[in-house]
């Protein structure tokens, strides 16, 4: 069975925007541009997203694959977990696409604050929120100290990650083994013995 009109057309519409955010810029693209770009009308962009954030909301989370991996881990070892997590890497097959969006979309997010919260909120929180609960396992089965303090905990964790992410990139050779390496180091300082 083939893929439905709506379907196709969504899918060619995602990847127009894709295509002229990174070249143009978002407050520059219209969504006449991306109705031509992507063969489809005004109103089929419309029917699928309310306004050109939305696009963008749905253009990004397509490109980091947000919904691809489950993000809850509970191997029994806390420091694998917490590397689980760290490395959460998205598909290799939109690379290009991200590195060409993600700078345009950096600065729209600063110049546009509310729509930076609700990306930060989409993005990271899964993520924090799965740290978290491994964290609060933790210290409920008694590895880490009940008193630990779980915001400073995802900071130093997620620290690193976020650094490599905004300013190592294109800096030498990446490593790929930060998240285990991150995690080791936080497991040597606060889990008990």
């Amino acid at each position: 069975m083939g893929r439905s009109k709506s379907f196709e057309a969504h899918e060619r519409i995602i990847l127009a925007a894709v295509a002229l955010f990174g070249k143009h810029g978002i407050d520059a693209t219209s969504m006449d541009a991306i109705a031509r770009v992507g063969r489809a009308s005004k109103a089929t962009i419309y029917n699928h997203w309310k306004d050109k954030e939305e696009l963008l909301m749905e253009v990004m989370s397509y490109l980091h694959g947000i919904n691809d991996d489950p993000v809850y881990v509970d191997t029994g070892d806390l420091g694998r977990d917490l590397a689980t997590v760290l490395n959460r890497r998205p598909s290799e097959a939109f690379q290009m696409a991200r590195d060409h969006v993600t700078p345009t979309f950096i600065a729209y997010s600063a110049t546009h604050p509310e729509f930076g919260r609700a990306w930060r909120h989409r993005v990271m929180e899964p993520g924090r929120q799965c740290l978290k609960r491994i964290l609060e396992r933790g210290m409920e089965r008694g590895q880490l100290p009940a008193d630990l303090d779980l915001e400073s905990s995802m900071a130093l964790l997620l620290g690193p990650m976020l650094y490599r992410h905004i300013f190592a990139r294109g800096c030498g050779e990446p490593n790929d083994d930060l998240g285990r390496q991150t995690a080791e180091a936080f497991c040597r300082a606060f889990v008990e013995r």
